[in-house]
């Protein structure tokens, strides 16, 4: 099979003749060149874009889980007060487990914001302040005041940024913060409310939690919900990606009647509604690909068409029709190859370097592709996964090398006699 590779390596223009080649030599060359140009920039693009969506992803993953815990584990139907008095237990239980690094106490209830005429409704969690920095960050994205400012019975609260600018607040301002239940009077339905002052401002960077979230202390949420709401330990664990599995292994340990969270349950929508963009996009930019694989057909087939009499003489020599199949079979594979690995290397390449790459564009045309104040970040984040990269490199060679069979077929039929009779 020596000739047959030195052949099809000659037609895909990775190996010449001593002279330099024919004149169809070169044409047949150039066409090959641009089937590699086209799949290996198919094959980037697919990796520059994925890369770039999975660092989306992993940077607002990041950036909700700190400000949520990775399992929270509740008593539905129980008291808040009877939970918060045994809390400690449901820790220790759940740090029996190696992998939870933390564990406090909260209270989450739906509530709303009255300041004036603006009302917002908030999604309200009591903690501790002294233990939350063991399942959270929030400490570390405060914008103005402290956490610790939040103490039993001064009914202070930290809000997001967001719902500080909506509603008009600072520190020190005062709010109103009413629960959904009440009582019922002669003049009719009196809403719970209790009025609050603001202690601190944080800024977690994901617009959801910033306009949405509200912190007071665990023990004021208790007596403001004490009707609503649920109650119960938060967690923060190694391994955030195993989150669902020892959710899952917690609840052998745990007392009957409580029940397990992980933050893949509570933001199921969101990665649900990511995954099915991702996955629409890797079809989407596979086209591009596909169109390159066809491309690899047609110049295939112009090929077989160039090489008639070339094909006629290495039959009268004796090659066999499946000799000749392999010929092409092997110009196009090569040309799928080497255009996968060329694309397979600049995708790799652009996306670990993105960081750099983007800045230099964005200086060099005086733009901002990710003004900060609308996008609530400056960089463009990357993260290449190398599931992602060998799925984009099979799917490409394998629809380079589907494209070679029909022009391979077709010179393999070719009839010798037939061909130097019209040549």
């Amino acid at each position: 099979m020596a000739y047959e590779w030195w052949i099809g390596a000659r037609y895909a223009g990775l190996a010449r003749t001593g002279r330099g080649g024919r004149r169809g030599d070169r044409f047949v060359s150039f066409v090959a060149a641009s089937s590699m140009a086209g799949i290996g920039l198919g094959v980037a693009a697919l990796i520059i874009v994925l890369s770039v969506m999975n660092g989306f992803q992993t940077q607002v993953r990041d950036r909700m889980l700190s400000v949520l815990p990775h399992i929270e584990l509740y008593v539905p139907g129980s008291g808040h007060e009877r939970v918060l008095e045994h809390w400690r237990d449901l820790a220790d239980a759940a740090r029996q487990d190696p992998a939870v690094r933390g564990a406090a106490p909260f209270v989450a209830a739906q509530g709303m914001l009255a300041r004036g005429q603006g009302l917002s409704g908030v999604q309200v969690r009591g903690i501790d302040p002294t233990i939350e920095p063991e399942v959270s960050d929030l400490a570390d994205q405060m914008a103005s005041g402290t956490l610790d400012s939040l103490a039993p019975g001064a009914f202070h609260m930290v809000i997001g940024s967001q719902i500080a600018q909506s509603l008009g607040l600072m520190a020190g301002d005062t709010v109103l913060l009413l629960a959904p239940q009440g009582s019922i009077s002669p003049a009719g339905f009196t809403p719970r409310m209790r009025q609050f002052t603001v202690t601190g401002i944080f800024s977690s960077g994901y617009y959801e939690y910033d306009a949405s979230l509200v912190f007071i202390d665990v023990q004021d949420a208790a007596r403001v919900f004490r009707d609503s709401g649920v109650s119960g330990v938060r967690l923060r664990i190694a391994d955030m990606q195993r989150a669902p599995q020892v959710a899952h292994s917690l609840l052998d340990r745990m007392p009957a009647g409580v029940r397990a969270m992980d933050w893949t349950q509570n933001n199921r929508t969101w990665f649900a509604a990511v995954q099915t963009e991702k996955r629409m996009m890797f079809l989407i930019l596979t086209l591009i690909v596909a169109v390159a694989a066809f491309n690899l057909l047609s110049s295939l087939v112009m090929a077989v068409k160039d090489k008639r009499s070339d094909i006629a003489i290495l039959r009268t020599l004796g090659a066999t029709p499946a000799e000749i199949a392999r010929i092409f079979l092997i110009q196009g594979a090569l040309i799928g190859v080497v255009g996968t690995l060329g694309g397979v290397a600049l995708g790799t390449l652009v996306a670990y370097n993105i960081d750099v790459i983007v800045p230099w564009i964005e200086h060099l045309l005086g733009i901002q592709f990710l003004p900060q104040q609308i996008y609530f970040i400056s960089e463009l984040p990357s993260n290449p996964e190398l599931d992602d990269i060998a799925v984009i490199g099979a799917t490409s060679l394998v629809l380079s090398l589907l494209a070679t069979l029909y022009p391979s077929w077709r010179a393999a039929r070719l009839q010798p006699a037939r061909v130097l009779r019209h040549d």
